[in-house]
């Protein structure tokens, strides 16, 4: 999931503190740094990347995509995040059927300390999960994996009742499950660099 990053388009928060230029810098970085992660598990991995844009149209986000490396592409489309993810889930859900795709894996990109054995723990732990979840610094989560059964059968349940942005967006998402016998498991907490104060943590 990806935000372009254009002047004043992106990072916000960040912005007001060190300026728009020096935040879109940020994102753009943050950005190729989460695309090469996923790409240097895809040499290891028979795994398949896709990138959902925000901020563009679709002739730009042929040309962004193309210049990351990435062939596949999909526009996240108007709604909060939930909204966004299902739908690139209901997008994609037909190709991953084709080409034997079981789990899908969301990741931010605002996630400067992500590393390959991030992705890897994820794919291991999805063999014996339903759920994965990289708890964030803010309440929220920097990755969720989704097995097939939450894919084929629950699509909903990670999406209802949470009001993103809000500092109990992953209890939320966990409390969605309480009434299923679905395993879940959680991943080292993460900074999402959304404002200076996280930069600031990271030392």
């Amino acid at each position: 999931m990806a935000k372009w990053h254009g002047f004043g388009r992106c990072k916000t928060r960040l912005s007001r503190d060190i300026g728009k230029s020096n935040s879109a810098k940020i994102q753009s970085v943050m950005t190729n740094h989460t695309i090469s992660v996923a790409k240097s598990i895809q040499k290891l991995q028979p795994i398949d990347i896709s990138i959902a844009i925000s901020g563009l149209g679709g002739t730009s986000c042929r040309r962004w995509s193309k210049e990351l490396g990435i062939k596949k592409f999909n526009l996240q489309g108007k709604g909060c995040l939930g909204e966004k993810m299902k739908r690139q889930i209901i997008i994609n859900k037909k190709f991953c059927t084709q080409n034997k795709i079981k789990n899908i894996i969301f990741i931010g990109t605002d996630l400067p300390d992500l590393c390959h054995l991030d992705l890897l723990n994820t794919i291991r732990e999805l063999k014996q999960n339903d759920l994965i979840l990289g708890p964030s610094n803010d309440g929220g989560y920097w990755l969720i994996g989704l097995s097939e059964s939450i894919i084929s059968n629950h699509l909903h349940l990670p999406f209802i009742n949470i009001k993103w942005s809000k500092e109990n967006v992953l209890q939320n998402t966990i409390d969605n499950f309480a009434s299923t016998n679905m395993k879940y498991k959680f991943l080292d907490k993460k900074i999402d660099i959304d404002t200076i104060i996280d930069i600031e943590n990271r030392k």
